[in-house]
């Protein structure tokens, strides 16, 4: 009898399926440094990329680059059965750095998923490049690390995430007109408002294939990840309910750099997140600054050591001294680990349903409520806290009454959207304590937490209307 109990044990585990982060690591798995080195490659060799260079030449400048781009994800399309719709959004753009009215494009790929088609995540790299002089659009300008690096992890992402299905949509985007002014992240943003998306994370890489800095400092097992704190768009009409209520710490894309920081932790693929809590290196921006704007939430990658010598210079060699973003100044295994966690957010948020958007009532009183509308593929619902002094969240543990509120008992189910959902955690004073809700699908997927404070929710803020007199 024994024997045949352990061979009903063995026979349940083997047709168990593989946990998410088993899958995850199935994923990421063909992300290729080669691959990554060819393509980066391919965008030197177009001389130069600067967004004020010939959009018509078919060999040199910005326009080639962006066909090449295009090419790429078309290429990718034909090997999935036309899995993704590629696109140009394109606007006319004028400023400090832009002297005349110039056409900016960008290219992008969308691989719709197959139940939320709606929910989106996006992944960007620049694809222009420039010299010491930003209005210099004739010198060689090869851009390897800035932004050729962001540019492959967004090319390489569809190649590999192209050969799977995901309930929830991802957006592959290679941005024009950043070195001038972030125009490409701007037109990306107000695309993503007219296409009606539910951006749930914005993942921008810019700088990421690099492990020494100009002072010999290297370092090629953490990648920086920034996000900024208090949420920018609404910040008026939130500042005094913050105040009073919290969320100087938890804006979405604080979240993000959380999961994502989770994320490597357990992906075990040698690379760890370092956590920088303002919105950009000091005093600098990037794309993703616009998505904020717009009020999505929005993170930065970046090398964990940035070399001020190889960004932004003319080529030369001044006193023995090489300045200039040439390809021998990157490490490709480094760049394939930072593209292999940006591949695995994308699947895993891809994967998940919507974070919900939590509330907490409990002022005076011994008890704290948690309260949350449902959302749709949601299975279950994981709640989490931290201590207000403490920069991660708490695992959710039967001891702390804290845990998993399970919505769908019955296989196969969801929750069902907008449909209110609540749990009360006695004993647990709502003074002490920064609250968040996940979602969880039936396959184990979990979203980025969503804080339960003014600012927290994932959507762009929307002011209340004023009270009737």
């Amino acid at each position: 009898m024994r024997h045949v109990l352990a061979l009903f044990a063995l026979l349940a585990t083997a047709a168990a399926p593989p946990s998410p982060d088993a899958r995850l690591r199935a994923i990421v798995a063909p992300v290729s440094a080669e691959r990554l080195r060819a393509d980066v490659a391919g965008l030197v060799s177009f001389g130069t990329r600067h967004t004020l260079s010939s959009q018509t030449n078919p060999k040199r400048g910005i326009g080639a680059a962006l066909n090449w781009g295009e090419a790429q994800f078309k290429a990718d399309s034909a090997a999935c059965g036309g899995c993704l719709v590629t696109a140009r959004p394109t606007t006319m753009v004028q400023g400090e750095r832009v002297p005349k009215p110039t056409k900016l494009t960008d290219v992008i790929a969308i691989q719709r998923g197959t139940e939320r088609p709606n929910d989106v995540v996006i992944i960007t790299g620049h694809i222009d490049s420039r010299v010491t002089d930003i209005l210099n659009a004739d010198a060689f300008e090869p851009g390897a690390n800035d932004d050729g690096s962001g540019s492959a992890a967004v090319l390489e992402a569809a190649r590999v995430l192209s050969t799977h299905k995901f309930p929830g949509t991802i957006v592959y985007a290679l941005l024009s007109g950043e070195e001038q002014g972030l125009y490409g992240g701007k037109l990306l943003a107000d695309y993503a408002k007219e296409q009606g998306w539910n951006v749930i994370a914005h993942l921008n890489n810019d700088i990421i294939g690099n492990v020494c800095g100009s002072d010999g400092t290297c370092d090629s097992t953490h990648v920086r990840i920034f996000s900024e704190g208090p949420r920018w768009q609404g910040r008026e009409e939130l500042a005094k309910a913050q105040r009073s209520l919290g969320g100087e710490n938890d804006s979405p894309s604080r979240n993000i750099s959380r999961f994502l920081d989770g994320l490597a932790d357990r992906l075990n693929i040698g690379l760890d997140v370092r956590q920088i809590w303002r919105n950009d290196r000091f005093g600098r921006g990037g794309d993703h600054t616009e998505f904020l704007n717009a009020g999505f939430p929005a993170v930065r990658f970046s090398v964990a050591v940035e070399n001020y010598d190889w960004q932004h210079q003319d080529v030369r060699v001044e006193k023995g001294h090489v300045y200039g973003d040439t390809i021998d100044h990157m490490d490709f295994a480094y760049l394939a680990k930072v593209t292999k966690l940006n591949v695995a957010a994308l699947a895993a948020i891809a994967s998940a349903p919507p974070p919900p958007e939590p509330k907490v009532e409990g002022a005076v009183g011994p008890d704290t409520k948690v309260s949350w509308q449902e959302v749709s593929g949601a299975h279950s619902y994981a709640i989490v806290r931290r201590r207000t002094d403490a920069n991660q969240w708490d695992e959710p543990t039967k001891e702390l009454m804290i845990g998993f509120v399970d919505r769908c008992p019955k296989k196969g189910c969801s929750s069902t959207a907008g449909q209110p959902a609540e749990t009360t955690l006695p004993h647990i004073r709502v003074d002490d304590w920064v609250f968040g809700v996940s979602s969880v699908s039936a396959d184990g997927f979990e979203s980025p937490v969503a804080s339960a404070v003014p600012g927290g929710a994932f959507r762009p803020y929307v002011a209340p209307l004023p009270k009737a007199p």
